[in-house]
């Protein structure tokens, strides 16, 4: 999944979870993801992260100028 954001952010109080795992790199720009467990991450381009499913996160904030360029996988990962 491709995806564009200018400067957007999860609306205060709000989580986001998938039921699948999610792999997401940053192609161009700068973002803030936060974890429910308190974790942080900034995001510069060619970063990637692994969000496990059901793992409540949100988007802190992502740079206007340059946009930000995103490239998500969506999967369901196995454990052995």
């Amino acid at each position: 999944e491709r995806i564009i954001s200018t400067g957007q952010s999860t609306p205060e109080g709000k989580w986001l979870e998938q039921e699948r795992d999610e792999w997401v790199i940053l192609l161009k720009g700068l973002a803030e993801i936060s974890f429910e467990s308190g974790e942080k991450f900034k995001l510069r381009e060619g970063d990637y992260i692994h969000i496990p499913a059901g793992c409540r996160h949100r988007v802190d904030n992502t740079s206007t100028d340059p946009y930000c360029l995103w490239i998500a996988f969506h999967a369901v990962f196995h454990k052995k």
